[in-house]
Order: C-alpha cells, then structure tokens, then sequence
C-alpha cells in the first residue's frame, strides 16, 4: 500500500509540475507574480505535498525564483536573458538540427509538414497550434539528434524564450511559415548542411525581428 501510494503521488506531482510548467509558458502565471501555494494548490485540486514537489522542481529550473522577501515569485524573462538564451539556440539547434537529418522518419517530417500546411490554409490559425508546431519541430529535432545533452539544452532554453515571447505577445511577429519549409526542405532533401544553415538563419531572424521593436 505504501508503494502505491508513494507512486499515486509521484504521479500526481509530475502532473502538477506539468501544469503549473504550462501556465508559466503560456503567461498564465505572469512574470512577477508571487506564488501562492495553498490557493493553487486548491486551484487545481491537490494536495500541499505534490505542489511543494513541482513548485521546487520549477525553483531548480530557474522558473521561480524568491524575492526579495523571500517569496516565490515566478522569473520576469528580461530581454537580455531572451537575447542570452538566443543566443545559445544558435550554438546548438543548427548543429542538432543537422544531425537529425539524416535518420528522420519520414513518418515525422510528414506530420511536421501536414501540421505547416494547416497552418498556412487558416487565415487566423490559433496560436496555440502555431506553438504545438513550433515546440513539435524544435524539441522534435532536438530528440532526433540523438544527443540528450543537445536536446535537454534546447527544451531548456526554449523554455525562457517562449516565456519571453509569449508574455509580450510576439507570435505574430515569429519569422515563421517560410523559415519553417525552409527547414523541412532542407530536411527532405536530407541535406544535413542545408538544414543546419536553414536552422541557423530562422533563429537569426527571430533574434533580429524582436530587437527591432526595442
């Protein structure tokens, strides 16, 4: 019994720490904003166990962070960690980008590009489905390379940088579909060296279009 309950709340802290993880993405929970354990955690109906587990598991991701006064506070995504976090995309994602290349599925590239192409027919596509392929190529790439530490180092720093993007409403200024089949020609085409250089431009682009609105 002790087992199973022992995983019963396991699983109910991994939930919560998806949870709460997709609220901070999304700027549900907005930069700035103190935690306040016991509502949220009634909020989404567990216990102050599991929430204190997923609230110190986003601690240690440098998602929360503790004011001034000590009080867990969810991270203000400032430009220079934007730019910084950017920055590291450019190092890693084109090389990862690259790697996948190779060995992709064609079962994969053939969602990616129905996903692009429903996209590209809705004259207003909701934003989340423009995020669901954005996280679905990227980290989807990031796996493939068939490095971890690549592909930790891309969820990661994509975390900060959708933050960032997301709080300010910027989606619509995402250099997107034509970057996008950019990379999945470069793909098809199985051309390793034209996709890391696909990669590298669509990110370079995106670094670009959000300082030219500071």
């Amino acid at each position: 019994m002790a087992e199973q309950d022992t995983g019963t709340e396991t699983s109910l802290a991994d939930e919560t720490y998806r949870a709460l993880l997709e609220e901070i993405l999304s700027a549900q929970l907005a930069g700035g904003v103190v935690i306040q354990e016991r509502r949220l955690a009634a909020r989404l109906g567990v216990s102050r166990s599991p929430m204190r587990d997923a609230l110190g598991r986003l601690e240690g991701q440098g998602l929360l962070v503790r004011n001034g006064k000590s009080l867990l506070t969810v991270r203000v995504i400032t430009l220079k960690d934007y730019l910084n976090s950017l920055a590291m995309r450019l190092l890693v994602e084109p090389a990862a980008a690259a790697l996948a290349c190779p060995d992709l599925p064609e079962a994969v590239l053939r969602r990616w590009s129905a996903m692009l192409d429903a996209i590209e027919a809705d004259p207003d596509p909701d934003p989340a489905t423009i995020w669901r392929f954005d996280d679905a190529l990227h980290q989807g790439l990031g796996e493939a390379s068939g490095n971890p530490f690549m592909a930790e180092t891309i969820v990661q720093m994509r975390r900060y940088t959708t933050i960032f993007e997301r709080q300010r409403r910027l989606e619509q200024r995402k250099p997107g579909l034509e970057d996008h089949r950019e990379i999945l020609a470069a793909l098809a085409a199985r051309d390793p060296e034209a996709t890391r250089q696909a990669m590298a431009r669509h990110l370079d682009k995106v670094r670009q279009r959000v300082l030219s609105t500071y």
